[in-house]
């Protein structure tokens, strides 16, 4: 058996790391697209499909304690981060099965859904050219270009 390289990702990983929560992700850049539309658009994520928000590996998050995770239960652990952005809103869901890659069996996975949670969109004034999360004690915020969302906690 020869010895294989190992490939650079074409998305660098990043873990944000808070006091009571971290994350980690792989982080794309915007690089002129087009990000979110609706499908058919040529958007590079369609409204109403999941996605593993990030890229190569799903995101995974890490509650070092019991939480509350846009006002719902969450129990100490790391789950997977999926979300399904739509024009308004996004839907945010923690899913026990770890190891995803991307979020192309989340039917498969749906089962494991520990919680859902609806935020409105943001809009940034300025663009983020990279995908990017920041941990807060009392939130978990996400930001590309100029759209993101805020997903209020509390420990």
């Amino acid at each position: 058996m020869g010895i294989r390289a190992r490939k650079k990702p074409a998305s660098p990983h990043v873990t944000t790391d808070g006091k009571n929560m971290s994350i980690t992700y792989g982080q794309p850049s915007k690089k002129g697209r087009v990000l979110f539309g609706k499908a058919g658009s040529g958007s590079l994520e369609s409204y109403g499909k999941p996605w593993r928000i990030g890229a190569d590996q799903a995101t995974e998050i890490t509650f070092k304690k019991d939480a509350t995770f846009g006002g719902k239960p969450v129990k100490a652990g790391t789950y997977t981060l999926v979300a399904i952005p739509d024009e308004n809103e996004w839907t945010l869901i923690l899913n026990s099965q770890l190891g995803q890659w991307g979020a192309y069996e989340y039917e498969k996975h749906k089962a494991k859904n520990v919680l859902e949670v609806k935020v409105p969109n943001k809009n940034y004034p300025t663009s983020e050219e990279k995908l990017t999360f920041t941990v807060k004690d009392t939130s978990l915020d996400f930001q590309w270009d100029k759209v993101g969302f805020s997903v209020p906690v509390k420990f």
